[in-house]
């Protein structure tokens, strides 16, 4: 079991993410949830190209301070939706012989929907936990209803398994290695 924290970067972490203090506050004890239980805490950023504030060496690409990696965590940069096309990351859970996945991050509708489907195709088993993605209204739907379309309709029992933030917490607390 391993954590991968999505794109939870400084230029798109602020408190217009739905449910923002929550989200955060979720995402912060999972982290140290699985550190505590030596759980490998995996990051992925995103980088969009000259002109973004998520280009690598702006601030804005940098992980959020609440989330900071550890000295010892890995990260990959991705510049596609999907962290397991041509990152390392596959490789490197194939070489830790890793089967399941607890995802966090952002944002719901883009990368975390894209990183389940593409975890779930390459054999993952993909853990979901409440409130610990999020995303931004759009011009379709509000971010409260992006949020419950993709956790409660799209990803539970078919490319994930959406669990109770507490539920995590102790598929975490007690996975010792």
């Amino acid at each position: 079991m391993v954590l991968l924290v999505v794109d939870t970067q400084k230029a798109i972490v602020n408190n217009k993410l739905y449910n923002f203090d929550l989200f955060v506050s979720h995402v912060k004890e999972m982290i140290d949830t699985a550190r505590q239980n030596n759980i490998e805490v995996i990051y992925v950023r995103h980088d969009d190209g000259t002109g973004s504030e998520l280009t690598k060496g702006n601030d804005g690409f940098e992980i959020y301070d609440g989330f900071k990696p550890a000295d010892n965590e890995i990260i990959f940069n991705k510049s596609v939706n999907s962290a397991f096309r041509d990152t390392g990351l596959l490789e490197h859970l194939k070489r830790k012989n890793e089967n399941t996945i607890i995802i966090v991050g952002l944002q719901t509708g883009y990368c975390i929907d894209a990183n389940i489907k593409a975890g779930f195709e390459h054999g993952f088993g993909m853990i979901v936990s409440e409130n610990t993605n999020s995303t931004f209204d759009n011009r379709f739907m509000s971010a409260e209803k992006t949020y419950k379309y993709y956790n409660e309709f799209i990803w539970n029992g078919g490319y994930a398994k959406y669990v109770s933030f507490d539920e995590a917490i102790g598929s975490t607390a007690h996975k010792r290695s």
